[in-house]
């Protein structure tokens, strides 16, 4: 019965790995930490929320490289060519202006020296209209807005996943009290029963008894010892703290005299991952339109300057302005082709973020409701609580009088003992739910 308290808080600690370990801090072996400085360091070094950063930065870079579509793109070269060829020799004294009547001999014009000529081009590309880029760019900077909120939602995650984690070790660490309770307790109920059976009073068997219920207690202590260490592992990875040292959650599992946010479960519009979704949709949509705009002419000038010379920088120079139109008029369908799929990728978006809206408003009643039924069990289980610490109170006397029976206070104690564990996993439940409805409302 004792194994369904620890369900909930084993599924926790199975959060999955986020990182690499840091240093200890300051070579400590033991930190003490709220929940608030837990999530202020996940935010800080957790791999996964590094990564998700590193998707924001990829995203802003391919913004910089968008204004392509209205700066100008500079180009310098050299180009060293040696060639005796007729017709490129009289080119190439023609722009090094070097040309005189000698060469236009026929003897010289068939069989021409060598010639070295040393191009130094300087050449600059504007852009003056191109819809298809104007619009990609467009794209780019509605995509860095999605990151941003992905990386947001991402962040309020591994919130949740640390305080699920840090309530876990909170519920181990009450439970194992608890345990030690009832084992001192159980040492004197054993102590008394070992005097008794040496009197005479009590069977064997009801001695032995009261040793198999210490025995029980104490392998629960050691499960929770285990459950405490994976615990703290699962936090240490999330905060990336060294594996020597020992987390000591300063936090209570407490519980508000009211239902934090009112009793509604509303969604609100404006949480990371629905903007995330919404902005994708209209990523899709600037998708299309840069594809319908590729049909259009695309328009750029260009303006070029060459110094061709036998030697380095030495020789005639000369400049070229121009403009160049290009428009693609028919590519065999593929325009039309992209155009459908970016349609069909919008519609993938709008649906995914309607799942997702609707999807999100179950989460939250789900969540309001296990924070519901949490309160009420809280308040069931403290009653229980008292009216069994009173019933093996009063067995414990009868017991020591020899006026009650091994087995009536072995069931006391187990009671009383489960009440408490209880009482700590309904703390933990609405804690976890408390959080996880925050969570899903987006607040």
């Amino acid at each position: 019965m004792t194994m369904k308290v620890y369900k909930a808080f084993i599924g926790c600690c199975l959060a999955g790995a986020l990182g690499a370990p840091l240093q200890a801090i300051g070579g400590e072996k033991i930190v003490k930490l709220s929940l608030s400085e837990a999530i202020s360091m996940a935010r800080e070094n957790n791999y996964t929320l590094k990564a998700a950063r590193s998707r924001v930065e990829q995203a802003e870079a391919r913004v910089v490289q968008s204004r392509q579509s209205y700066l100008p793109k500079v180009t310098f070269s050299e180009t060293f060519l040696v060639t005796n060829d007729p017709g490129a020799a009289l080119v190439f004294k023609l722009q090094q202006k070097t040309l005189v009547d000698s060469d236009f001999m026929a003897a010289k014009m068939t069989n021409p020296d060598l010639i070295n000529d040393f191009n130094t081009s300087l050449q600059v590309m504007q852009p003056i209209f191109n819809a298809d880029a104007s619009a990609g760019r467009k794209m780019a900077v509605t995509a860095k807005k999605a990151s941003e909120y992905m990386a947001m939602r991402t962040e309020e995650g591994i919130a949740l996943q640390v305080s699920k984690v840090y309530y876990g070790l909170i519920l181990a660490a009450k439970n194992i009290e608890a345990v030690d309770q009832s084992i001192r307790t159980m040492q004197g109920h054993s102590n008394d029963a070992a005097k008794a059976y040496r009197a005479g009073i009590l069977t064997k068997s009801d001695k032995l008894s009261t040793e198999v219920r210490l025995s029980e207690l104490q392998e629960q202590k050691l499960m929770l010892q285990d459950e405490i260490r994976n615990a703290t592992d699962a936090l240490k990875v999330m905060l990336r703290l060294d594996g020597a040292v020992s987390i000591v959650p300063t936090g209570e599992l407490s519980v508000e005299s009211v239902l934090p946010g009112g009793e509604s479960a509303t969604v609100s519009e404006n949480r990371a991952d629905l903007k995330a979704l919404e902005t994708w949709r209209d990523v899709a949509l600037n998708q299309e339109e840069m594809v319908k705009a590729s049909r259009l002419p695309r328009l750029n000038a260009f303006a070029q300057s060459n110094l061709h010379s036998a030697t380095v920088l030495n020789g005639g120079s000369s400049w070229t302005v121009g403009l160049n139109m290009q428009w693609n008029i028919y590519d065999g369908m593929a325009t039309a082709g992209r155009i459908q799929e970016a349609r069909a990728q919008e519609q993938e978006a709008m649906y995914g973020y309607e799942a997702a809206k609707s999807g999100s408003m179950a989460e939250a009643e789900k969540a309001l409701r296990s924070l519901k039924t949490a309160r009420t069990r809280i308040a069931g289980a403290q009653k229980s609580l008292e009216e069994a610490r009173v019933s093996l109170d009063f067995i414990g006397e009868q017991f020591r009088t020899g006026m009650a029976m091994t087995f009536e206070l072995l069931m006391r104690e187990q009671a009383y003992t489960y009440s408490k564990m209880r009482l700590n996993q309904a703390k933990y439940d609405y804690c976890v739910a408390r959080s996880e409805l925050s969570f899903y409302r987006g607040n």
